[in-house]
C-alpha cells in the first residue's frame, strides 16, 4: 500500500506545481504560500478528527514534537522558495531542481537509516536521475538568458534543500504519530510561519488585489498539496525513504503533461530526453 500513496503523493504533487503557477499570477509569494495552507491546515484536520487520531496528542513525546516543528519550518521555507522559482521559471526544470532533493536525502537516508541493500544500484540509480535533471535543467534558451530567468534557479536550489531537511527530519518525528496527526502539526507551524512573513513584508495589502481566479487556483493547488502531504507521509511511515522518494519525485513527469495541457508549456527533445534518464534511474533504485 505505501507504493500506492507514493504514486498518488506523485500525482497530486505535479497538480500543484501546476495550479499554484497560474494562481501565483501577480500575488506575493509568501501571501500565496499562506492562503495555501489555510486549506492544507483545514484539510489535514479534517482529517485527523474523522480518524479520531487527534487522541494521540497527549501522548506525544518532545523529542517528536521537536523534530515535526522543525521540519515544519523546513517545509515553509522550501514552500516559499519553490513558490517563488514557480513565478519567473517553466513548471518543467522547476519542478526537476525541487524534485532532485531525492538524490541527497536517499544518500544520507543509506547512511542514517541503514538502507544499504543492494546500495550499489541505488547509487548508480541516483547518478541516473542525477543526469537527467542536469539535462533538463541546463538548457541554452534564449528566454533564460536574462538575471531574471537565472533567479529561478536560485529559489530552486534552496527550496530542493529545505525539501532535504523536510523529509528527513519528518522521517524521524513520525516514528511515534500517525501520519495524518504529523502532518496537521507541521502544517500549523507553516501557517504561522507563512503568517508572520505576510506580516512583516506588508503582504496583507494585497488580500485587495486578488482576483476570484487567483482565488480559485490558490484554493485548488493547497487541496492538491494537502492529499499529496497525506498520501507521501502514510507512504513514508510504511516504506523505505530510498524508493518512496524516487516514486514520489516521478511528479515531476505529471507536472510536465499538466503544465502542457494547463499552461502550454511545450516539452521540448531535451525536457523529454531527461525525464526518460529519470525515469530509468528512478526504476533502478525501485528495484533495488
Amino acid at each position: 500500500m505505501w507504493l500506492l500513496f507514493a504514486v498518488a503523493s506523485a500525482a497530486t504533487a505535479g497538480l500543484v506545481a501546476v495550479l499554484a503557477k497560474v494562481g501565483l499570477q501577480g500575488v506575493p509569494s509568501s501571501l500565496a504560500t499562506a492562503i495555501r495552507t489555510v486549506v492544507v491546515l483545514v484539510l489535514a484536520w479534517l482529517i485527523v478528527f474523522a480518524t479520531g487520531t487527534q487522541a494521540e496528542l497527549g501522548s506525544l513525546d518532545q523529542r517528536t514534537l521537536i523534530f515535526l516543528i522543525v521540519s515544519g519550518l523546513a517545509t515553509g521555507a522550501s514552500w516559499l522558495f519553490y513558490f517563488k522559482a514557480l513565478q519567473v521559471g517553466r513548471v518543467t526544470p522547476v519542478v526537476a531542481i525541487d524534485r532532485s532533493s531525492l538524490i541527497f536525502t536517499a544518500l544520507i537516508s543509506i547512511v542514517l537509516f541503514g538502507e544499504t541493500q543492494h546500495v550499489w544500484l541505488k547509487l548508480a540509480g541516483l547518478a541516473v536521475i542525477a543526469v537527467g535533471t542536469y539535462v533538463i535543467v541546463w538548457q541554452r534558451r534564449e528566454d533564460e538568458a536574462t538575471g531574471a530567468s537565472r533567479l529561478w534557479l536560485v529559489w530552486a536550489v534552496l527550496a530542493m534543500g529545505f525539501a532535504v531537511a523536510t523529509t528527513l527530519l519528518a522521517k524521524e518525528g513520525l516514528h511515534a504519530v500517525d501520519s495524518s496527526l504529523a502532518t496537521a502539526i507541521r502544517t500549523i507551524i507553516v501557517l504561522v510561519m507563512a503568517g508572520v512573513l505576510v506580516a512583516v513584508t506588508g503582504e496583507r495589502r494585497a488580500f485587495a488585489v486578488l482576483s476570484r481566479r487567483n482565488w480559485l487556483y490558490l484554493v485548488l493547488s493547497g487541496l492538491a498539496t494537502g492529499a499529496s502531504w497525506l498520501c507521501f507521509f502514510r507512504a513514508l511511515q510504511e516504506g523505505p525513504v530510498s524508493i518512496v522518494l524516487p516514486v514520489d519525485k516521478l511528479s515531476l513527469f505529471f507536472a510536465a503533461v499538466f503544465a502542457l495541457l494547463l499552461l502550454r508549456e511545450r516539452i521540448s527533445r531535451r525536457d523529454a530526453l531527461g525525464m526518460a534518464v529519470i525515469l530509468i534511474g528512478t526504476i533502478a533504485l525501485v528495484l533495488s
